[in-house]
């Protein structure tokens, strides 16, 4: 199994993965979030068959649901699954070439909701799938779907098992987590569902959030997020830049004001907070000018989680058409979006010496992530009494010790 891109992704990759137990199959789970993705996943059709030359080789995700016909072709590939049929069992049995149907059409998720997830060391769940909003860089909507949620009810039950089954960290994850609930009875808000995730599984320890647009964070989600410790203190935002007419050309919802604001009241009630974001470097028609907003938004934003992507034009998007940027130039500013953002966070992990944070360990005796998703790495040795009998998924007090540019040292307490 071969999972690429979003964590939506690796969750219903766990549900793949049952489907084709027993059978000599390699599935390439694709993301077509930039051109650099799709590449990437032509890449690992072609190292997947030089490995496996003898496997079953399917390609199935938002790459195939879009260009279904180009990974056909490729000689490597069997058969392609499209993202609306790969969940589906009958769609694994059938002999069929390509499976994709009309992902417009869909108008329910996550039917599956995985058992179990295998050796990661947290579970996702999918909560909510597909995108109706166009934002004009974007080819996802056509990969995905319409938005459609996943009825809290079945989310409470299959986290619960989770729990039992020994997980300690559930991530609820989704195309824009944020409109979920608009679809279902009595549009139930995300903040209503992680309030009913909390009260009916009492026995879980850390929830995390995957991304979320900064716009559609209401009050009561606010209000958990910065008032149940729970709930992981990191978010991740889908700012894409720090310039008001850039982020009008995308069609995002937001203004550069709203984003830095939103930042400083998160801040503001939850001191410990770490903020993620996404940049688009060299959006169409983007100036020195308006790369300096989104420069700086890094700082006045406090991104120390920074997703940078170099602009690609995704075929059909309105994007696509406008003014192009020069390659050198995009290549040149996201050189510089990284720097300042490595920056950025060298700084804060910096900040965290001396402080007890709780890891959840990714290998035993050796590293994992805080709640603030720093990574940390143990220098208690891993015959130590604390770890003797630690694995993957366990929940481990670590004092910081020192820090590098890019992670934290720490041992056990």
């Amino acid at each position: 199994m071969i999972s690429l891109g979003c964590r939506l992704n690796i969750a219903e990759s766990e549900t793949i993965r049952a489907l084709i137990a027993g059978r000599d199959t390699v599935v390439v789970n694709s993301c077509a979030v930039t051109n650099a993705a799709v590449k990437a996943t032509r890449s690992a059709i072609r190292r997947a068959r030089r490995d496996r030359p003898g496997a079953e080789l399917v390609v199935t995700g938002c790459a195939a649901q879009i260009d279904p016909q180009g990974f056909a072709a490729m000689p490597e590939v069997d058969r392609v699954i499209g993202n609306g049929d790969k969940l589906s069992p009958a769609a694994w049995a059938s002999a069929e070439p390509v499976v994709v149907g009309d992902i417009m059409q869909l108008r329910d998720t996550a039917p599956h909701l995985a058992a179990s997830f295998g050796s990661h060391a947290r579970a996702f769940v999918e909560v909510q799938n597909g995108c109706d909003h166009r934002c004009t860089f974007c080819a996802i909507p056509f990969g995905r779907g319409p938005s459609r949620s996943v009825p809290a009810g079945a989310v409470v039950d299959r986290i619960a098992g989770l729990v039992d089954a020994g997980h300690h960290e559930v991530v609820l994850t989704g195309v824009d987590l944020t409109s979920y609930g608009h679809d279902l009875p009595g549009a139930p808000t995300l903040g209503l569902l992680v309030e009913r995730i909390l009260r009916h599984v009492p026995a879980l320890r850390r929830l995390r959030l995957s991304s979320l647009d900064s716009i559609e964070i209401d009050d009561r989600l606010f209000a958990i997020v910065t008032g149940d410790a729970r709930v992981m203190p990191h978010l991740h935002l889908s700012f894409q830049a720090g310039s008001d007419l850039i982020l009008k050309r995308m069609k995002r919802r937001h203004s550069r004001a709203q984003a830095v604001d939103v930042v400083r009241r998160l801040q503001a009630a939850r001191p410990d907070i770490a903020i993620g974001a996404d940049l688009i470097a060299g959006f169409p028609t983007e100036d020195e000018a308006m790369f300096a907003d989104t420069l700086a938004l890094i700082d006045d934003a406090d991104i120390v989680h920074a997703h940078i992507f170099p602009y690609s034009p995704r075929a059909g998007t309105p994007a696509a058409r406008m003014p192009q940027v020069d390659g050198a130039a995009i290549r040149s500013r996201a050189g510089r979006l990284r720097a300042a953002a490595a920056a950025r966070r060298a700084a804060w992990l910096a900040r965290q010496v001396g402080r007890v944070q709780d890891v959840l360990l990714e290998r035993p005796g050796d590293r994992g992530h805080a709640g603030n998703f720093a990574e940390v790495r143990l220098s208690t040795p891993a015959s130590s009494a604390t770890l003797n009998h630690a694995r993957p998924g366990d929940i481990v007090g670590v004092r910081i010790t020192a820090a590098t540019d890019t992670y934290l040292i720490g041992t056990t307490v």
